[in-house]
C-alpha cells in the first residue's frame, strides 16, 4: 500500500483536487471551466497570428525603396543610406493620387511569325 501511494502521488493529488473542486462548485461548473480553458487554448494562437499580421503590415508600410539605386530603407531617414539620394521624392511618387494612365505600361501586341 505504501508503494502505491509513492508511485501515484501526483495522480492522487490531482484526483483529490478534482474531487474537492467538483464537490464545491458542481460538475456543470467544472465542465464549463474546462470548456472555457480549451476555447482559450484555441483562440490565443489565432489572436497572436492576427497581431503578427497587423504588425507586419504596419512595418511593411514604412519601407521605402530608393528610386536611384534600389536599396531598401525604413521610413526613418530622409536620404538613402547607400547613395545619398532624397527619399522624399520616392514617398511622393508612391502616393495613390496618381492617374492610372501614369502608372500603367502600354503594351502593343505583335504577331509572331
Amino acid at each position: 500500500m505504501n508503494y502505491f501511494l509513492k508511485a501515484n502521488k501526483s495522480f492522487l493529488t490531482y484526483s483529490l483536487i478534482l474531487i474537492i473542486v467538483i464537490t464545491i462548485f458542481g460538475l456543470k461548473s467544472f465542465i464549463s471551466l474546462i470548456g472555457n480553458i480549451l476555447i482559450l487554448l484555441f483562440l490565443i494562437p489565432l489572436l497572436l497570428l492576427l497581431l503578427i499580421f497587423i504588425g507586419f503590415n504596419k512595418y511593411k508600410s514604412k519601407i521605402n525603396i530608393c528610386s536611384n539605386c534600389g536599396s531598401i530603407s525604413l521610413g526613418l531617414s530622409e536620404t538613402c543610406m547607400n547613395c545619398g539620394a532624397d527619399l522624399e521624392n520616392t514617398r511622393k511618387s508612391n502616393q495613390l493620387d496618381k492617374k492610372p494612365s501614369e502608372s500603367t505600361i502600354e503594351v502593343k501586341a505583335e504577331e509572331v511569325k
